[in-house]
This record gives structure tokens, C-alpha cells and sequence, in this order.
């Protein structure tokens, strides 16, 4: 019987959490005049966010690396078919849907965020900006449609895949090669809390601009 071992180590889980904060609060007061500096850095954080996956998935510890993730269609596929047949297969790291998702948020979130920061610093055409809303939008939805996937797949396996990700432990046959690696953890943290307080100097934003500025 397979017990509990960590699978997640802090900073996938801090990136994980951040990102969501990050994103939803920038959506949040995206109409807002007001709070567009705001929006902006928080922008910006997604930015940093989404550089510091790539690294940690080439560099991290046990399933935040990008090679132990699988992405063969025929894997996607046969998940699916399992799934229908009520024997979902389980996986301790992302399940091989679950990784296409993670991916194209990642690869949605960025875009969005790059596009965000071009309309705000540079002297673009509004397309620019329209293009940012336009993809803004579809993450959102991906969004919804992940959470949707993780509450279903929760129940469908009986493991809070939530849960998981807040304490890093999932069910597994033995140790997955997680470390928590808490001062990586301690920096991404510094690092994003800094950029929100207007620490660090941010190209096209105006030097010592705050969260609450």
C-alpha cells in the first residue's frame, strides 16, 4: 500500500501559489485607472514568476523538473480513456493532461504578461493592448478549466490534489526525489516581495512604484 511522500517542493508550491495571486489580482483591477501601476507589477511578477518555473524545471528537485513530466499523446489519450472507464490511472507528479495545462498556462500567463508590460511602457499601437485583453481572457478560462480538472480528478482518486500542493505530499511507492529546498523558497520569495514594495528598479516603470502606490 503506498504511503505519503513529498512531491512538491516549496518553491514549486511557492511559484504555484504566487503566480495564482499574481495573475487573478492583476485581472481583478485590470479596469481600474487607479490601480494601473499596480497592475503593472503585478505584471511584472508574473514575468519573473513563469523565467523562475523554466529554471526550477530544469533545476529543481524530483516532479518540478520538466523531464519527468510526460507529454506523449498516446499517454494523454489513454489517461482519458481510463478516466471513462472509471480506472483513472495514478500518477505522484502531473498526470499527462494536467501537464499540457500546466504548460499552456504557463505559456498563456507569459504572453499575457509580456504583452501587458509592451502596452504599458512602450508607445505601441492599441493592438497591442487589445491582444493583452484577448489572451488575458483566455487564461482566465484555462483557469477555470484547471481548477474544474484538479476538483474532478481529486474525487475521482480520492487524494486532495489542493492539498497536495499547500504541503507537498502526495501517495507514491516510495521516495520521489523532492527536496524541500527552503532557501530557494526564502529568495523566490524575497525576490517577488521586493518587486511588490518597489525594491527593484523595473524597466519601463517608474523607480520606487509600490504595490499600493
Amino acid at each position: 500500500m503506498s504511503r505519503k511522500f513529498l512531491v512538491w517542493d516549496l518553491p514549486t508550491r511557492l511559484f504555484h501559489w504566487l503566480l495564482a495571486a499574481s495573475f487573478l489580482g492583476a485581472w481583478w483591477i485590470s479596469e481600474s485607472e487607479r490601480w494601473r501601476l499596480s497592475h503593472a507589477l503585478l505584471g511584472v511578477t508574473v514575468i519573473v514568476l513563469v523565467c523562475f518555473r523554466v529554471f526550477w524545471g530544469a533545476f529543481g528537485s524530483g516532479h518540478a523538473r520538466f523531464a519527468t513530466w510526460t507529454f506523449a499523446p498516446a499517454r494523454v489519450l489513454g489517461y482519458f480513456r481510463a478516466i471513462l472507464r472509471r480506472q483513472p490511472e495514478h500518477y505522484v507528479g502531473h498526470n499527462p493532461a494536467g501537464a499540457w495545462a500546466v504548460l499552456a498556462l504557463m505559456v498563456l500567463t507569459l504572453a499575457t504578461a509580456v504583452s501587458g508590460w509592451i502596452a504599458f511602457s512602450l508607445d505601441v499601437p492599441e493592438a497591442v493592448a487589445e491582444v493583452h485583453e484577448v489572451l488575458a481572457t483566455l487564461t482566465l478560462w484555462l483557469v477555470g478549466v484547471h481548477v474544474t480538472a484538479v476538483v474532478l480528478s481529486s474525487v475521482l482518486h480520492r487524494e486532495s490534489l489542493i492539498g497536495g500542493m499547500l504541503h507537498g505530499f502526495k501517495r507514491a511507492d516510495g521516495p520521489t526525489g523532492a527536496q524541500q529546498r527552503v532557501w530557494v523558497g526564502v529568495i523566490l520569495l524575497a525576490v517577488v516581495l521586493a518587486i511588490l514594495i518597489g525594491w527593484i528598479p523595473l524597466p519601463g516603470i517608474r523607480a520606487g512604484a509600490s504595490l499600493l502606490s
